[in-house]
């Protein structure tokens, strides 16, 4: 089953396990979030369209929130001698979809509280750098996991340090 659902003026096709990089929400990583304007949901024949709103709801969970590429903008006159550079990164959040439907609530990870012992070293391997952490984040990173890195390198070959040794 899928739905698409509108959020940050946008339109995105999601269906349950979909990671999405969507517009910045006002939420810490970890924490669950409703997607209410949900336009179409079902699949073939089953399919609801709403006129504008479907009565349901999508459920998704933060997985991470950070800032894109940088874009850079530049502006000038010819022959005026006027030129102006500024850059630009858009923040995003990026949401894992857990449930679609009025009952669908997240019931996966509220299902399994006896496998959460078995599930801790994955949790652990699961656990990764990004391009969004910062540099002194990075270090302190690999030194919670005993990782030598040399603080003078460039960002790339800190997180391609840390990378090998995990």
């Amino acid at each position: 089953m899928y739905a698409i659902i509108e959020t940050g003026g946008k339109q995105y096709r999601v269906q349950e396990g979909d990671v999405i990089t969507i517009e910045k929400l006002n939420a810490e990583v970890g924490e669950k979030v409703t997607f209410d304007k949900v336009l179409v949901m079902g699949e073939g024949a089953d399919a609801k369209i709403g006129t504008p709103y479907v009565g349901e709801n999508v459920y998704g969970e933060v997985v991470e929130n950070g800032k894109g590429k940088k874009v850079i903008i530049y502006k000038y006159k010819a022959k005026k001698d006027y030129r102006k550079k500024q850059g630009h990164r858009q923040p995003f959040t990026k949401v894992e979809i857990t449930g679609i439907g009025a009952d669908k609530q997240p019931v996966k990870k509220a299902a399994a509280p006896a496998e959460k012992p078995a599930e801790a070293p994955a949790a652990e391997a699961k656990e990764s750098v990004s391009m969004s952490m910062k540099k002194d984040e990075l270090i302190a990173f690999a030194e919670a996991h005993d990782i030598k890195v040399d603080a003078k390198a460039t960002k790339q070959a800190i997180i391609d340090t840390i990378n090998e040794n995990l």
